[in-house]
């Protein structure tokens, strides 16, 4: 374990992982220390979101993840007394997924949390990553350089510092370096607690193997969440909830607790139950006041969390590790400016608001987890799957940033838009179009993008491969450019609408795929407009020490 670092990410969930990940792509020096001795074995946070596998494909890892996940079309959510009784209500996911090519190359994944990270993990340390686990983070303290930290073996008494330039706080829900900073939490907090089963049992007669189904159950002696993890070697997991008011507690579920309930659950009073692991957890809702401090930033839990209804969290995670690798890559080489990072909570935090938001909405309508409750009734509350998908898929591909890493170019307050009907506004995710390469290949506008800047313009637009050039050779920051039309066909004419742009005009795109400014037409001076739209979406200071943000949205439409 080295003694200087640039980035010490803490913990190893969703968050943590794929930080590490990122990182280490950008050829940043990184370490991460992760209390546990492994990964997480619970399959939490199931799901990833088209916007979450455009990220991964960035780091490489989506047919991975894809991979060791059951297929997404065919998920199906069943309301039921019992696993063996008829359901009350079913959504199926099939009709969600037919049309997502229209919003994305990528395709959904349904991993599991416990299967996520391996590849996240291995992934990681391909890359160059140090990842310690069995290591915890003891303080940490911020001078005008950098930060030290104390770290120290689990158990162990040695202790040894370790310099970095940033710290990237992953470390779940108490995080500890939250609570270090004083930052404190909005929201409802706590909403409930409840207790995660893993067990083997001989379930085949009542599962479904061709269609992978998340079971909502509820009776009067047992309600929860039963989904299958490996139905090969038949391992499920179990997850209901306990009241503490009422003198419950997690020491409530032993063995054969656990036992009865599952027995319960299935109607299989005689089945033979092998409890692998039981963990509690608390579900809850709260966001933090802050996602940076100096040279601390939240990532994941650390910055919120929410209810698993609606699978925000985990993709949530992953997107903020995405966002802080690029922008603290970019700081770190001396291409941006320390302020870039600022823009990480503007845009980060205002996304967690409205997950948190959205997840709290849909939890009102899935009332289920206490038992003796009118399980018709509240399955009639249930909206359809397929409402509540296109509602998510407005909230994950359809957001907007509002930053000083954005130059926007209208007072729209918006903060979303139906990712069918893109605009290719500033601080929107930059739309999926596909083209045809010279090879008559298949590609997307999406899969340009995830390593640097990306500048697409149209057939007249030959410029703008001049301006980047001499504006990377000014500013130290590469810009690939792509004229759609020569190298890449538009072949169904849908670039230009979607990007709200001529055959001159161009589209500044960030390493994250979100349009950072765009010229409808062709400047006076494309060189020189470029040069300020780059020194402000970075935070560089203008060589003449004016207010590069300022300067830039003066010069914008030049």
């Amino acid at each position: 374990m080295g003694d200087r670092v640039s980035v010490l990410v803490v913990g190893a969930g969703l968050a943590g992982l794929s930080s590490a990940m990122f990182l280490a792509q950008r050829g940043v020096d990184v370490l991460l220390v992760e209390r546990r001795s492994g990964t997480s074995p619970f399959p939490r946070a199931v799901g990833q979101n088209q916007r979450t596998m455009e990220l991964l494909g960035f780091g490489g890892v989506a047919d991975a993840v894809r991979a060791c996940g059951p297929a997404a079309t065919g998920f199906r959510v069943r309301i039921a007394a019992s696993l063996r009784g008829p359901a009350f209500k079913e959504a199926v996911h099939d009709d969600v997924v037919a049309d997502a090519g229209a919003l994305s190359p990528a395709v959904w994944g349904m991993a599991g949390q416990d299967k996520a990270e391996p590849v996240l993990r291995q992934r990681a340390e391909e890359l160059g990553a140090q990842l310690r686990f069995g290591i915890e983070l003891v303080s940490f303290a911020e001078d005008a350089t950098g930060l030290t930290a104390v770290l120290r073996e689990r158990g162990g008494e040695l202790t040894r510092e370790v310099r970095a330039d940033y710290l990237v706080a992953a470390d779940g829900a108490r995080s500890g370096v939250r609570e270090a900073l004083g930052v404190n939490r909005h929201g409802p907090g706590g909403l409930s607690h409840n207790i995660n089963m893993i067990f083997d049992a001989d379930l085949s007669e009542l599962i479904d193997h061709e269609r992978p189904t998340l079971h909502i159950v509820r009776n009067g002696q047992v309600a929860g969440v039963f989904a299958p993890v490996d139905t090969v070697n038949g391992r499920h997991l179990f997850s209901t909830s306990y009241d503490p008011d009422k003198g419950h507690s997690p020491a409530d579920f032993t063995p054969g607790r656990c036992t009865e309930l599952i027995r319960t659950l299935t109607e299989l009073p005689e089945l033979e139950v092998r409890i692998r692991a039981v963990q509690p957890w608390e579900m809850a809702a709260a966001v933090a006041d802050r996602f940076r401090v100096g040279r601390v930033l939240l990532a994941g839990d650390a910055a919120k969390v929410t209810p698993p209804i609606g699978g925000f969290g985990g993709n949530t995670a992953i997107g903020d590790a995405f966002d802080l690798a690029w922008k603290l890559a970019a700081v770190l080489d001396g291409s941006a400016g320390p302020g870039l990072l600022d823009s990480y909570d503007a845009e980060r935090r205002s996304i967690a608001e409205r997950v948190v938001a959205e997840s709290l909405r849909l939890r009102d309508t899935r009332e289920f987890s206490s038992p003796g409750k009118d399980t018709e009734k509240i399955s009639e509350q249930v909206p359809e799957q397929v409402s509540e998908q296109q509602k998510a898929i407005e909230l994950t591909l359809g957001f907007r940033y509002r930053s000083d890493a954005v130059l926007t170019e209208d007072a729209d307050p918006a903060d979303a838009e139906d990712p069918y009907e893109p605009t290719g506004r500033p601080g929107f995710r930059a739309p999926h179009v596909w083209l045809r390469n010279r090879d008559s290949e298949q590609v997307s506008t999406v899969d340009l993008f995830g390593r640097g800047f990306v500048l697409l313009s149209g057939v007249t637009g030959g410029f703008w491969t001049d301006a980047a050039k001499q504006v990377a050779a000014n500013l130290g920051v590469a810009v690939r450019t792509h004229l759609i039309g020569m190298e890449l066909t538009d072949t169904d004419g849908r670039f230009h609408p979607r990007y709200g742009i001529d055959t001159s005009g161009a589209s500044l795109v960030r390493p994250d795929g979100v349009v950072a400014w765009r010229s409808a037409a062709a400047p006076d001076n494309p060189v020189r407009t470029l040069s300020h739209v780059l020194t402000a979406v970075l935070a560089r200071e203008s060589e003449d020490g004016a207010s590069a943000p300022r300067r830039a949205k003066a010069v914008a439409s030049e």
